[in-house]
């Protein structure tokens, strides 16, 4: 069963920083594609950035590019994202999701996932 669970969300001033953590779990950790999506109340939910597990190749959505980074460490099974900068918004809720790898511009997008985590509460402060 692949299972999906993140952490590392909570309270952050606007300007600070948060690292998100994303520990997967039943799948082949080289063979997917894990990204980080995103959603604030009233909002669709949107692609923040995506990993491929097996070289490390990654994507960013152009309003984090600079700030963010995501990483892996396939030892552990696991998909950081590190956000800088944080601008003041409205609390949103950071999902971690996966599915086989493909092109990755192509699938890294809410739609382009099958699997999800229940996702992680960043609110940023002003």
């Amino acid at each position: 069963e692949v299972q999906l669970v993140e952490s590392g969300g909570g309270l952050v001033q606007a300007g600070g920083s948060l690292r998100l953590s994303c520990a997967a779990s039943g799948f082949t950790f080289d063979d997917y594609l894990i990204g980080w999506f995103r959603q604030a109340p009233g909002k669709e939910r949107e692609e923040v950035s995506c990993i491929s597990g097996s070289d490390g190749n990654s994507y960013y959505t152009d309003s984090v590019k600079g700030r963010f980074t995501i990483s892996s460490d396939s030892a552990k099974n696991t998909v950081y994202l590190q956000m800088n900068s944080l601008p003041p918004a409205v609390p949103a809720v950071y999902y971690c999701a996966a599915d086989f790898l493909g092109p990755i511009a192509t699938l890294c997008f809410p739609g382009g996932m099958a699997y999800w985590g229940h996702g992680t509460l960043v609110p940023v402060s002003s």
